[in-house]
């Protein structure tokens, strides 16, 4: 199963707070919303992939517990990019004093900024054109570093400001570089 791409917009724009509370009340599924304001149906992931989202998750969350230096948010965390989409990465971190700019009212909804991490673990429903073009939209609305880890091919797209896009193949680890210094990723538990 694929995602579902459904255009509203001839019918209804949705508010952000209409597309905040369209989720709340369908909490067992997954939206997304593209910067032309399409709905994305996500669905829901297997096990294998559930488990490997989990542990890529832990791993960031433990060296940031042990640096607090941000806050990591896990699939289910949504972002108000500053281009006008929503979006949750598979994993994501934001660093401390932007999160702490932020208000109450936005730290309980969508946050409206783009996270300076973000990881995106290629499923088997997941059209890697489309996990592209995502990582490119994560880039260019702030990402400072961001990871598209393909299991199948063993390979780790690694996208940064200004640069262009690094293909590594089966690298057993990859670094947070300055973005979350410190940081190593082991990849043995993600392939």
């Amino acid at each position: 199963m694929t995602a579902l791409t459904v255009n509203f917009n001839s019918v209804i724009k949705l508010t952000d707070e209409q597309f905040y509370q369209l989720c709340q009340d369908n909490e067992t599924l997954r939206f997304e919303r593209n910067s032309k304001g399409e709905l994305i149906i996500m669905p829901p992931t297997g096990g294998e992939t559930s488990n490997r989202n989990a542990g890529l998750t832990a791993q960031i969350w433990v060296w940031n517990e042990q640096t607090q230096l941000g806050k990591v948010f896990d699939s289910s965390g949504g972002f108000k990019l500053p281009n006008g989409a929503d979006r949750s990465p598979d994993a994501s971190w934001v660093k401390l004093e932007r999160w702490n700019a932020l208000t109450p009212e936005q730290k309980t909804k969508f946050a409206p900024l783009c996270p300076d991490f973000v990881v995106e673990l290629l499923s088997p429903s997941d059209s890697l054109k489309d996990t592209q073009e995502k990582m490119k939209e994560y880039r260019d609305n702030g990402a400072r570093l961001g990871w598209l880890i393909n299991r199948k091919s063993r390979q780790v797209e690694i996208y940064r400001q200004g640069q262009d896009v690094e293909v590594v193949e089966n690298p057993v680890t990859l670094s947070g570089e300055d973005v979350l210094p410190g940081f190593a990723l082991y990849l043995a538990s993600i392939w």
